[in-house]
């Protein structure tokens, strides 16, 4: 019989309407969806193109279009929740005119850099905003429920997790990332480290390599390699290759979660045919036993959009007790990226042939 795992966060009782800053991509792909199909209001949107909020407003009957996030402010006060969905580099321009102790979700990543994080958090700490970044993937489906068997102890004691990809990703769909010196671990490795700090805490330290390749030759890194050092128990790695060029047959986009008890296997649907994706996949395998297909109640995209506005409705609401990706928490995943590009910057220990 299949385990029964939570898969998803509980709804808020009464949720304040959602007021949405910028619209870009992945509102409209991603933060409308997700909202619409858990019956949470959306009351308004502001970006600094207005006919592009317009035009949003237009194609999802929200009722109001801020000229500004100032006049947006002014307006919601303390009764919504302010869903910003901006570049990272501009959430700190933006922070400063939320009223104080408002409820804010934020795209992640919490900044470009942890010194950008730094000053998000501080922000949010001097006005006291109940405020969250919205890393996603630890509220998707299949991660709930391996969050959940860790805490049932259905794998025992942890001892290895893996992330392999290899897949081909079209780097074209995204002309902005190419003048960015931090690429891949940045936008797209950054949902792996979170992940597994959501089911592991944080490693000691890390060592990493993330490269370019000629095959996506105008971008600055697409192929990575991290080694999280969890000490002499659990070994944690992570190997990814955006530009595999030889067809399906071969592609991999998983989560190994092995532990004492069982074993966990998580596919990545999406990062198959990009962005039409597959289906997500979840098995199990208690010690000496045989493989299990886990039914999912959703995917990665849209349903695990879902659950961080919901625990940022729930917390403002007195419901939930904590902010599962809180600006603390979440400054910690950010700590742990940081830390992979400084140790980019290390040398390798050559070896001694004499």
């Amino acid at each position: 019989m299949p385990l029964d795992l939570k898969q998803s966060w509980a709804a808020p009782a009464n949720p304040k309407p959602i007021v949405i800053i910028g619209a870009g991509g992945i509102v409209r792909d991603a933060h409308i969806p997700a909202y619409a199909k858990a019956s949470l209001p959306v009351g308004g949107v502001t970006d600094v193109d207005v006919d592009r909020a317009n035009a949003l407003a237009k194609d999802y009957c929200i009722p109001s279009v801020y000229p500004s996030v100032e006049e947006a402010a002014a307006t919601g006060g303390t009764d919504v929740v302010y869903d910003i969905a901006t570049p990272p580099h501009v959430i700190t321009d933006i922070l400063p005119d939320l009223p104080d102790v408002a409820a804010v979700l934020i795209q992640k990543p919490m900044g470009a850099n942890q010194e950008q994080a730094r000053a998000i958090r501080q922000i949010c700490r001097d006005k006291r905003l109940k405020a969250a970044i919205n890393f996603q993937l630890r509220f998707s489906p299949m991660m709930m429920a391996v969050q959940e068997a860790m805490k049932l102890g259905i794998l025992g004691d942890l001892l290895e997790i893996e992330v392999h990809l290899n897949i081909f990703t079209p780097w074209t769909l995204f002309p902005f990332l190419i003048p960015m010196e931090r690429v891949e671990i940045a936008v797209h490795s950054i949902h792996y480290l979170d992940t597994i700090r959501a089911v592991a805490g944080n490693p000691r330290g890390v060592f990493a390599r993330s490269m370019h390749d000629p095959r996506a030759n105008d971008f600055k890194q697409t192929r990575t390699s991290v080694i999280l050092d969890y000490g002499d128990k659990l070994r944690g790695l992570i190997s990814i290759n955006h530009n595999h060029q030889n067809g399906r047959k071969f592609q991999s986009a998983w989560f190994r979660f092995e532990g004492t008890e069982g074993t966990m296997m998580v596919k990545l649907g999406v990062c198959y045919d990009y962005p039409n994706g597959e289906a997500d996949e979840l098995w199990y395998c208690p010690n000496d036993g045989d493989w299990e297909q886990i039914p999912l109640d959703g995917s990665w995209f849209i349903d695990a959009f879902i659950g961080p506005m919901r625990n940022v409705q729930r917390f403002d609401a007195g419901d939930d007790d904590h902010l599962h990706s809180g600006i603390e928490d979440a400054y910690q995943t950010m700590a742990l990226v940081e830390a992979c590009f400084q140790g980019m910057k290390r040398p390798s220990e050559p070896l001694i042939l004499d």
